[in-house]
Order: C-alpha cells, then structure tokens, then sequence
C-alpha cells in the first residue's frame, strides 16, 4: 500500500466516510465495489491503489479490476472483464487475471464468485416453480365499481319495465295504428316473442309426441293382454270334459252294523215273553 492510499485511509477510517455502517460489534461497508462488504483496511476500494471485485450484472457475473496507471482517468478507473457463464471456466479466468494480486484479493474474489453462482441457480429455479401472484387491491375503485354494477342493473330493471309496458299497449291497441316506438328496441322485443312462441311450439308439439308415444304403448299392451286371456280360455275349455258324458257316479258307502239290544220285562212280563216264540235274547 502506497503512502497516499495510507493517508486515505486514515482520513476515511478517523474521520467521516458516506459507505460506513455502524453496528455493535462489526462496521459494514455499503460501496458496491467492496469485496467482502467489511469497512476495513484491506478491503476498502477507495484506500486501495489496486483492487479486484466480482459483480453481477444482469445476471452475469463480471471482473471488475482498478489499477494505479488508470487513476488519473477517473470514468476508465475500473476495467471490466466478462466472465463466462461456466463456472469452472469463470474460476480459471479469474485465477489468470489475478495472478500477481495479493492473496487475500484472489481468495476473497473466488469466494465471491462462488457465492454469486450459488445465488443465480436458485434464482433459475425459483423462476421455473410456480408461485403465487401478489396484486394490490384498491378499496376505492372497487367500491366505485360497485356503485357502477348496482345503476347498471337498476337501469336494466326500467329498460324491461319499459319494453314489457310497450309490448303490452302494443298488444291491446292503446294508440291505434300511429306507433313511434325506436325501430330497434321494437325489433329485439318483436324478436324474443317470437322465440318465446316457438319454444313453447316446440314444448306441445314435444308434449303431443309424448302423449302419441303413449297411447300406443297402451294399445300395444292391451292387445298383448287380450291375447294372453283368449289363449287361457282355450286351455280351459280343453281341459273341461265334454257334457255328454254321464257324470261319474259317488263310491257305495260300506254298511255299518246296526247295535242290538237286549231288554229283560218283569215276572208278568217274562210270562207274556214265554208265551211268544219269537222272543230271543241277542248280543252285539
């Protein structure tokens, strides 16, 4: 380091500098041009004659590279050289170009560049997923909208109130022949009675088919049902016997014995008994 980066340096560090960052333990560097984003010696692009930087443009990555022998051209101050989208060749390109720059500047770039690409391939993949799409809302406008949407219908309403009132003075004859209504208006309810009249013209005639349908198949049942009763009156009167045959006569009953009784008379009785040969004792 030369005596006038050290001087910048001591002015920049003791003094006030527009990129410092204060916090608690650490002061942070916001020049874009700051390798590791520290404010301290090593790393500040302003107390530093030669320096080396890694930025990202647009998505590609660029090598930005100050020299002593440029300082007194301040708008050529940083040479910029593209590095290609590869990433190991993007890592020898940088090696190549920093060879005889200090070792801290070589490691602390390579770390950049890694983290650079690291970064970019998320944000590729990121942009394939699909996500979500915050919009703002305005209560305003649609609120207004609203407004808007509540006349129009109010507005509709009357325009059909007024052409249902017309349709229907047209129709008992009010003003005669003489009518001034808006030829177009006049059309479009001319033309949705119309197609009111065939759709209902379509809905009887659809209605008569149905019924038509119907009928027949009511007759077809009929006759299907006549047939099936002349068929079982014809298997009846087959099975029946014919009428000049006699009708069978009932099986004889067998006879069963009659009970006999035996009666005993008193002496004068018994005498009379004696007296007629036919008195007999029987048993069962």
């Amino acid at each position: 380091m030369s005596i006038n980066d050290e001087l910048i340096w001591q002015s920049l560090n003791g003094h006030f500098c527009s990129f410092k960052a204060k916090v608690q333990r650490n002061n942070f560097c916001r020049n874009e041009q700051n390798v590791t984003g520290l404010c301290n010696k090593s790393a500040c692009p302003l107390a530093n004659s030669r320096y080396a930087t890694i930025r990202e443009l647009d998505g590609r990555c660029y090598l930005m590279i100050k020299t002593i022998e440029r300082a007194h051209l301040p708008n050529r101050l940083w040479q910029k050289i593209k590095l290609p989208r590869n990433y190991t060749a993007a890592l020898a390109k940088v090696t190549e170009e920093l060879e005889h720059f200090p070792k801290f500047l070589q490691h602390r770039n390579k770390q950049r560049l890694t983290r650079i690409h690291q970064y970019l391939v998320r944000m590729r993949k990121l942009a394939l997923r699909a996500r979500p799409k915050i919009t703002a809302i305005h209560k305003k406008v649609e609120r207004r909208e609203d407004r808007r949407e509540v006349k129009a219908l109010a507005a509709a309403k009357l325009s059909k109130s007024i052409e249902a009132e017309l349709l229907q003075r047209l129709r008992q004859g009010t003003y005669g022949d003489i009518y001034n209504f808006p030829e177009m208006n006049y059309a479009e309810v001319l033309d949705r009675e119309g197609e009111v009249d065939q759709k209902a013209a379509a809905e009887e005639s659809d209605a008569e088919s149905e019924e038509e349908r119907l009928v027949e198949f009511i007759e077809a049942a009929e006759d299907d049902e006549s047939e099936d009763e002349l068929e079982l009156a014809a298997a009846r009167v087959d099975d029946r016997p014919s009428e000049l045959s006699p009708p069978p006569k009932p099986p004889a009953r067998a006879q069963k014995p009659r009970a006999r009784v035996a009666i005993e008379y008193d002496d004068d009785e018994s005498e009379a008994e004696e007296e007629s040969p036919a008195a007999t004792a029987m048993a069962f």
